[in-house]
């Protein structure tokens, strides 16, 4: 049983499911590589696809060729196509654009959008099993609704038109067991697990978000760890803020030393930790930032939840209280049980309601099966194409823009009134080689933080059970974070009754390195990329099946028979590039690359949460809207 599910992932990895095959690329000029592509039809529906996804093979191959090689294909197929707007790009910002497009321009208007991929969503995809009669969903990328009072009037006014407002966040909560710690219940258990002598990991189960922040029997906690007696006395006294760790700094200096002093160095010189102490603190930086502390200040670390604040006098005891009694507040956040796939999903529904016609929406968009055949039809206003490589986007003569791509080995070109660009900043001077070398420079700053996020279906989760937390911190194995799949019922979904059904294992890692020396942030986050792209999807089997084995082997968990299916989802290009306190200058208003790169260039605008500089959902809708206001003025 287990040969066949490692030869079926590893396959289905490879080729983007059964009865994919890679197609012959003899219609690409300059020897382009070819594109994977699987036709849509009724049987096509990419969410239940194991194996290596996110960015998948097909997907990346042609805008890698452009940007590194600065190939592309010599002639184009003109279509008998013209749109009056067409989006480049189905993650967030891209629907959103296309949406707010619509709601503005009315029903009639034509709308085209393209995406490299095999399926829409950008990070937010959703993975989709199916075993004994159960359907388990869980998290491909992204998975938080943050509070909507943080949102702008427009992103929230979009959320609204989802069917998603504070009533539906509320219900949301209802539908949030309060044991599910993913979902932002910080008082549940969680456990801490590390290796173990005997191959077993040792888990010590409590709320560690709070036993960091010297809450609860945090004492009791440490000294379950498996550290010398001496490392975890020095561990109690710091989450317990027991001294103030810069003493002899004034208020100020405190200030600027927390803003100009890396977390790590900080842990190291101040508080006296050893590595393996501060892999603890480095797992939640990881998860919830990408880097370690050794390149986040410690003024960034605090904001990431990373404990020391009450070790910072009587000022910062007073402030880490503060923020314990505002947290479930500040930190509301509401989930799908596919994370924000099922917010990409309706707002495909809301361009394109044949994909879904018996949907009614937010009730019950989990569990609706999308006729991805329907995304593509001629007589339609709206149009998503997928397994689209754009290539090419200029303004043409005749006031118009013209968009080449490549699909299913084939250059083709369509043309459009409007224009635009929600891919990545990164490809956009590749796209659109007469922007200003200002503008490109800007554009190509920011680079994207890396991510790992894995599904792995189980038979049934009696071992799972057994651990007493839904969610592990792992400090020393290759997924710093593991959590039961969503157990949320919010979109008409039925999460898994009990221990006997089969459940979904979320699992997710951090590729970025530590340094080595002084190397800039975004260099770690390319070595990051890199990594994400070279390893195999077996070298992922192999640890997330050692992981697993190590972790609920002691309550009868076996791999060879438990784990039913494995989905990696390759992050490459993951959270958008935020302005590093250690690494970036502190640019005048308006001067900062994003701002710089984000300008409009005629009939095209450009829309994502790197032109905000800002890696959340609402920053992409910002942007989206910034975009389409700009191309209908």
């Amino acid at each position: 049983m287990a040969e066949d599910i490692t030869r079926r992932d590893f396959l289905n990895g490879v080729a983007i499911g059964a009865g994919t095959a890679i197609l012959p690329s003899q219609m690409l000029g300059n020897d382009l590589p070819q594109s994977t592509y699987k036709k849509i039809d009724s049987h096509y529906y990419p969410p239940t696809l194991t194996g290596l996804r996110g960015s998948h093979q097909g997907s990346f191959e042609v805008a890698h060729a452009l940007a590194w090689q600065g190939k592309k294909p010599d002639h184009y197929k003109a279509l008998d196509e013209h749109y009056d707007l067409v989006v480049v790009g189905a993650g967030m910002s891209g629907l959103a654009a296309a949406r707010y497009y619509q709601l503005k321009m009315g029903p009639k208007a034509r709308i085209l959008i393209l995406d490299n991929h095999d399926d829409f969503g950008g990070h937010a995809k959703r993975n989709e099993f199916h075993h004994r009669d159960r359907m388990v969903l869980s998290l491909g990328g992204a998975q938080n609704i943050e509070n909507l009072s943080n949102y702008s009037d427009n992103a929230s006014n979009l959320m609204a038109d989802l069917g998603i407002d504070d009533q539906a966040l509320s219900r949301m909560a209802e539908n949030t067991p309060a044991d599910f710690a993913l979902a932002g219940n910080f008082n549940s258990d969680q456990g801490m697990s590390f290796p173990g002598p005997d191959g077993n990991n040792i888990t010590i189960q409590g709320s560690w978000l709070m036993f960091m922040q010297g809450q609860g029997d945090y004492k009791s906690a440490v000294r379950a760890l498996p550290l010398p007696s001496a490392e975890q006395d020095k561990l109690i006294a710091f989450f317990g803020g027991e001294q103030d760790y810069l003493d002899e700094l004034s208020l100020q200096e405190k200030y600027t030393y927390t803003k100009t002093v890396s977390y790590n160095q900080f842990l190291v010189e101040r508080v006296d930790l050893s590595a393996q102490s501060m892999a603890i603190m480095n797992t939640l930086l990881r998860i919830y930032k990408g880097p370690t502390g050794w390149n986040l200040s410690i003024l960034e670390a605090f904001a990431a939840g990373a404990p020391g604040l009450r070790g910072m006098g009587w000022l910062g005891a007073l402030a880490s209280s503060m923020m314990l009694n505002l947290l479930p507040n500040l930190m509301q956040v509401r989930m799908f049980p596919d994370g924000n796939a099922s917010i990409a999903r309706l707002l495909v529904h809301k361009l394109i309601p044949a994909v879904a016609p018996k949907t009614s929406g937010f009730n019950d968009i989990a569990v609706a099966h999308f006729d991805y055949s329907a995304l593509d039809r001629d007589n339609q206003g709206t149009r998503l194409r997928l397994n689209s490589t754009v290539v090419g986007v200029e303004e043409t003569k005749g006031n118009q823009v013209q968009i080449d791509y490549v699909q299913q080995g084939e250059a083709l070109r369509v043309t459009a009134n409007h224009c635009i660009l929600a891919c990545y900043n990164g490809l956009i001077p590749h796209l659109c080689p007469q922007l200003s070398d200002k503008q490109k420079e800007a554009l190509g700053y920011g680079v994207k933080v890396p991510f790992v996020y894995a599904n792995v279906l189980l038979d049934n989760g009696r071992a799972f059970s057994k651990l007493g937390a839904t969610l592990l911190y792992c400090p020393e194995d290759p997924f710093s974070m593991l959590s039961s799949a969503p157990t949320t019922s919010s979109g008409g979904y039925k999460p898994p009754r009990g221990p006997e059904d089969p459940m979904a294992v979320f699992m997710m890692a951090s590729p970025t390195p530590a340094p080595k020396g002084n190397e800039h942030i975004r260099d770690l986050y390319r070595l990051g990329r890199f990594e994400v792209y070279t390893t195999s999807f077996a070298t992922y089997e192999q640890q997330i099946r050692d992981q697993l084995q190590a972790l609920l082997g002691a309550h009868g968990f076996d791999h060879k028979t438990d784990i039913r299916a494995i989905t990696v989802n390759r992050i490459p290009h993951g959270y958008a590039y935020k302005y590093s306190a250690l690494h970036d200058p502190e640019w005048p208003e308006g001067q900062a690359p994003h701002e710089i790169g984000r300008a409009q260039f005629g009939r095209i605008s450009i829309a994502n949460s790197d032109a905000e500089a800002k890696p959340f959902m609402d920053a992409a809708f910002d942007a989206a809207w910034r975009a389409v206001e700009e191309q209908t003025a």
